[in-house]
């Protein structure tokens, strides 16, 4: 479920393998070429975004899948699929080998370079260069279970998150998108852990949309942190934190468009929570905890939120309830209101993404090795399911470009 103790079953946190029986896809494997040894990289400088070559508006669309390769029933490396932006239906094209325990993915902002963690032990992340496939290295993380990763928007910086070992590390991105050594890593030391927690476990880490600060979701200690990241040598300086309510378990935070607000799913308690946020100082003031929609009597952890482009309505995946809620948002995106929620039709949907045009939501789910994609009706923000789930192994993370 991504949270709570840390038992381990041969050096795997409770966090992998909570939910981790998973529907074993036949995939195609596309090797890759062999991973250089890492070293160290030039310092990074300006680039311009330039986008990379794209399918026709109407034609297929490139789809990247995150699984577990070291648990029963996992994958062998990125899964690589596409999907039709028209229809939502996936297809399957292969795997992208020798990319171990690829748990979360995201890409750069010039849209060459995709990035990995390897959530394990001796954390890593992974830079692959798109146009080829090419992996491009792997750098350590200083920690343990990285689960989540970010591109600072400037390009220069990737933002890790070690569950683990509750801290978040920094590593430049050079011109070609490969990552140099790690510039910075802070663990999270206070507040103390929170009830039923034995440590820190940062979840997420994340720039704010104006860009003035990164921030770092810990679960362990039910605080959210606010770094400035200095953007010429890549050192983070803590400046503020925000608590949660003592046992929430805060897992995840999205920002809404106009930037004053954020919403934050806290995955232990089953709850979400509007936030306030201040731009100059970097302070988030957490409001007071809502429903997700999960039934009575259904144990459910409250995975991810999505808010969409126009800032009008918010999506919440629920593991558990297996459902997805729909929230209306309110008065400039300081209110959030439970419109309903829908059958995700897959097992613990961990994480949720929209296609880049915002008219497919899609849903990785981890139990059932399952991705759903759902029709948004940007009018009423209603989701319909396109289709059959497409099959993956140990789906973790589904990345539609």
């Amino acid at each position: 479920m991504g949270s709570g103790t840390q038992a381990t079953r041969g050096g795997w946190s409770r966090r992998r393998f909570v939910g981790a029986v998973a529907g074993a896809a036949a995939v195609a494997a596309v090797p890759a070429p062999a991973a250089p040894p890492e070293e160290s990289a030039p310092a990074p400088r300006p680039r311009r975004a330039a986008k990379a070559p794209a399918a026709a508006p109407d034609g297929p669309r490139p789809l990247h899948l995150g699984t577990y390769t070291s648990v029963d029933g996992g994958g062998t490396g990125i899964g690589l699929a596409s999907y039709d932006p028209g229809t939502g239906e996936i297809t399957g094209t292969g795997t992208l080998t020798g990319v171990a325990d690829p748990s979360y993915l995201a890409v750069h902002p010039d849209g060459r370079t995709l990035y990995a963690v390897n959530e394990r032990t001796d954390g890593g992340v992974t830079a692959v260069r798109l146009a080829d496939r090419r992996i491009l290295g792997t750098r350590s993380t200083g920690g343990a279970g990285p689960c989540h990763l970010s591109v600072h928007p400037s390009g220069r910086w990737l933002l890790s998150a070690n569950y683990t070992s509750g801290s978040v590390a920094v590593h430049p991105v050079d011109a070609g998108g490969a990552l140099g050594a790690r510039t910075d890593l802070v663990t999270h030391t206070r507040p103390a852990p929170g009830p039923g927690q034995q440590g820190p476990h940062a979840h997420q880490f994340l720039t704010s949309p104006d860009g003035g600060h990164v921030l770092a979701v810990d679960l362990g200690t039910d605080t959210v942190y606010s770094y400035r990241l200095d953007l010429a040598g890549g050192r983070l300086t803590e400046v503020s934190q925000a608590h949660t309510r003592p046992g929430a378990g805060p897992r995840h935070l999205t920002f809404h468009p106009g930037g004053r607000y954020a919403y934050l799913a806290n995955e232990v308690d089953d709850t979400i929570a509007v936030c306030g946020y201040d731009k100059a100082s970097g302070r988030l003031s957490v409001g007071a905890p809502q429903p997700t929609g999960s039934r009575a009597g259904t144990t459910n952890y409250p995975a991810q939120i999505l808010v969409t482009a126009d800032g009008s309505y918010a999506y919440l995946a629920n593991r558990g309830d297996n459902t997805l809620a729909r929230y209306a948002v309110e008065a400039a995106g300081a209110r959030l209101r439970l419109l309903d929620t829908v059958p995700v039709e897959g097992d613990f949907p961990r994480q949720i993404a929209f296609s880049p045009d915002g008219r497919l939501l899609f849903a990785a789910c981890q139990r059932s090795g399952t991705v759903s994609v759902f029709g948004v009706d940007r009018a009423t923000g209603e989701l319909r399911l396109t289709g059959r789930p497409f099959a993956s192994p140990v789906a973790v993370c589904a990345l539609p470009l």
